[in-house]
């Protein structure tokens, strides 16, 4: 069954095509799913019974619930997802701020000498659905202020799908959130030799969500001990990219480092 949940409104509006419906019932659509964040196609009751029949054969809304919760005497609460291994997702409070932090892959292939999840290696890309899983199924969802995607994975090397995600959650007929409550990780993916483009370029071309540039040491021959990705992606080539962009307006770039 293929997911509705990740689709945007031009996506659902061909599936309306494929069954015959009008156009607004992708409108209709979205707000069923990005709204009233409903489970099953079938509670989207302003669409025809025999449609939402026929919209069944195919698709399904595709949220996945989390399988465990552990949370901390500080408020902190870590969800796994059964996303392959298994997927984590982390709700921080700050206050009046509610923050998740959501995973982009089932592991990760930079492996960084610091990181769990480096350790464990790559078991694929998460889909839009599964990156829109976190931010829906959680218990805090409804008090969501500001999301990270700092999780397991290196999100630019998901950068497809984990777009998709965030134009679900900007757009207005979307969750409706401004890309500054977002803020993206990355060790700085400047080339994918699959494609010939620039993971990073495409980010900031494409998004208006902030960085963070995950650096941890300013020295190459440093940098590369801790993260060997240095090497085909060497932190130069990253500043000197992102300084082709303003940054003095609505994205703001930081720089994280191991303390």
């Amino acid at each position: 069954m293929e997911a509705l949940l990740g689709k945007n409104i031009d996506e659902l509006r061909a599936v309306c095509v494929k069954y015959g419906l009008k156009s607004f019932v992708a409108t209709q659509m979205a707000d069923w799913l990005y709204s009233k964040r409903v489970r099953t196609i079938d509670e989207m009751t302003n669409i025809s019974k025999a449609a939402r029949a026929a919209l069944s054969q195919d698709y399904e809304v595709g949220r996945t619930g989390y399988c465990d919760l552990i949370s901390s005497s500080d408020g902190t609460k870590k969800y796994l997802f059964p996303f392959g291994p298994g997927v984590e997702a982390v709700m921080i409070p700050d206050g009046d701020r509610h923050t998740v932090c959501v995973s982009s892959q089932m592991g990760c292939r930079m492996g960084c000498r610091f990181c769990m999840t480096g350790r464990q290696g790559w078991h694929g890309n998460l889909t839009p659905a599964e990156i829109l899983s976190q931010f829906m199924e959680i218990d805090e969802a409804a008090s969501l202020t500001n999301a990270v995607f700092m999780g397991m994975g290196e999100p630019l090397d998901n950068w497809d799908n984990v777009r998709r995600a965030i134009d679900v959650l900007t757009a207005p007929w979307g969750f409706g959130w401004s890309p500054k409550r977002i803020t993206l990780s990355t060790i700085g993916v400047t080339s994918d030799p699959r494609t010939g483009e620039s993971p990073l370029r495409r980010f900031m071309d494409e998004c208006s969500c902030h960085l963070a540039v995950s650096l941890h040491n300013p020295f190459p021959e440093e940098r590369a001990e801790l993260m060997p990705m240095e090497k085909p992606f060497p932190l130069a080539k990253t500043l000197s990219l992102i300084r082709e962009y303003d940054s003095t307006g609505q994205r703001r770039v930081s720089f994280e480092y191991i303390m």
